[in-house]
């Protein structure tokens, strides 16, 4: 492996950007890729988020479009990603790169007008990084052309499976010139993806980097018994943040996004600075959000595994599991945000009786026991101040989520009223939660994935008998009661 990046063949303004930005030892994937990459080779790259791998295809890619020009509507390079967060940290990437030369990026995601976009392509784009759903509209409406496009790079490969973006993938792989270069990246190989390698890839070079199983010495790890009881959760947490005299700031995951939008609801009612990332969220407020906690304006952000993927934000203090993850390898992941480049970390997990099997799957991975903290003598009490509080908060949301045609109607509940919602045990606003879906609306399906712990619509309740109408009837409102359903 390379010990420096001038041994592997990038030009000496791609080497002054690295230098400039403080590296100077390639990943393990940048050394195995970059020189593939320059020889105009396809390539299978095995790697996880975290290795450096955006850089293994930036960089290259840099220096082989130092000679050409683009044409308008004619991107001459095309980037691939599931999600706008990793679409923008790509993109980011390339600006602080490529910062010697005279290349236009073009950013193509959801959340973003279209006229911004038609002023970049119109001009010419050296490189268009894009969401597959985006990339099609555009297309669709004949404000781009794909026959120009030299190298094509698909990322996320299996997260782009887990999100339902292969048909896209497939089509988009059909409008570009066949004797092109394909640079493919995946954390994982399942058939579809393999299948998808094998169809659209010439002789490529299989790269794969280990997976990472071992957490940094710098992360001081602790598990935390609590209930499982959604509201005594989040006092659990409210007191451990409190306790951490050395927190700066901290990154909290949840398992789910309605999760994601009620704990941020709940931390911002009793005071403290927090806001929520997930995919409900317009492009705008999500680079605000994370704009805020990267420059401390922001205390705390909680996110999902899909939302928080691929984030760059080097100086981390603390990491909350809220949830523990169904994933073990998801857990490295999450505390790996904290106790970067020598800093130390401290990473924190709450975990439920139900947790059992994970916590152990956890442990088993890391290979090291992760000491076990009491709250409070073992368990969470909470005093009847904070009750009162739980129980105004549920109501309030309640109060504006459970009539229909008001404002909490399905069409008009936010996914923090449906959350509360279904936490007081009604079981028909959950489907609220669930944002509506397009074809090529690609945002709202970032968190809506089976890796993200998605789970069953829970069973609709018994019909309520209300001056002689069934409520809610399936049956519908004007048509006949059936007899069975009218018995006492």
């Amino acid at each position: 492996m390379a010990n420096d990046f001038s041994g592997l063949g990038l030009s000496a303004k791609v080497i002054d950007a690295v230098a400039a930005s403080g590296y100077t030892k390639p990943t393990d994937i940048q050394a195995q890729a970059i020189p593939h990459v320059l020889q105009k080779r396809d390539i299978i790259g095995i790697a996880q988020t975290g290795t450096g791998k955006t850089a293994s295809f930036v960089l290259p890619m840099l220096t082989l479009l130092e000679t050409g020009r683009a044409r308008a509507r004619m991107p001459r390079t095309l980037i691939l990603e599931p999600t706008r967060e990793l679409a923008a940290q790509v993109h980011e990437n390339f600006e602080k790169y490529g910062k010697n030369h005279k290349l236009s990026v073009a950013l193509l995601i959801g959340g973003v007008s279209f006229e911004d976009q038609n002023r970049v392509l119109d001009r010419g784009a050296d490189v268009l990084i894009a969401t597959p759903g985006r990339m099609l509209d555009q297309f669709e409406r004949g404000r781009i052309l794909l026959t120009g496009v030299d190298i094509l790079v698909i990322d996320e490969a299996d997260r782009m499976l887990d999100m339902g973006f292969i048909p896209d993938i497939e089509r988009i792989c059909g409008l570009l010139p066949p004797r092109r270069q394909t640079l493919f990246f995946s954390a994982t190989m399942p058939p579809e993806i393999q299948r998808l390698t094998s169809r659209f890839l010439r002789d490529p070079i299989k790269l794969e980097v280990a997976r990472q199983n071992s957490t940094a010495e710098t992360i001081e790890q602790r598990i935390v018994r609590v209930s499982g009881k959604p509201e005594e959760k989040r006092d659990a947490l409210r007191r451990l943040i409190r306790g951490e005299e050395n927190l700066k700031n901290a990154i909290i995951f949840c398992n789910r996004k309605r999760d994601v939008a009620t704990l941020a609801r709940s931390l911002e009612r009793h005071g403290f600075s927090a806001a929520g990332l997930h995919g409900d969220m317009d492009q705008k407020s999500r680079m605000e959000t994370l704009d805020s906690f990267k420059t401390d304006k922001l205390q705390l952000l909680i996110a999902s595994d899909v939302a928080a993927r691929g984030l760059d934000i080097p100086a981390v203090s603390h990491v909350f599991n809220f949830d523990v993850p169904t994933h073990a390898e998801d857990y490295v992941h999450r505390i790996g945000r904290t106790g970067r480049a020598g800093r130390s970390g401290v990473a924190i997990t709450l975990a439920t009786p139900s947790d059992g099997k994970y916590v152990d799957a956890i442990i088993k991975l890391i290979a090291k026991d992760i000491p076990e903290v009491k709250l409070g003598g073992g368990s969470v009490e909470r005093s009847e101040a904070t009750r009162t509080e739980e129980r105004s908060e549920v109501r309030s949301l309640r109060d504006g989520s459970g009539r229909r045609g008001g404002r909490g109607s399905r069409e008009n509940a936010t996914p923090v009223e449906a959350a509360a919602v279904q936490e007081t045990q009604q079981p028909r606003e959950e489907r609220s939660e669930r944002p509506r879906r397009s074809a090529r609306n690609d945002a709202p399906r970032n968190d809506n994935n089976r890796s993200n712990g998605g789970e069953k619509p829970a069973r609709e309740p018994r019909p309520q008998h209300v001056e002689g109408i069934v409520a809610d009837s399936p049956f519908g409102s004007d048509g006949p009661i059936p007899a069975f359903l009218l018995r006492k």
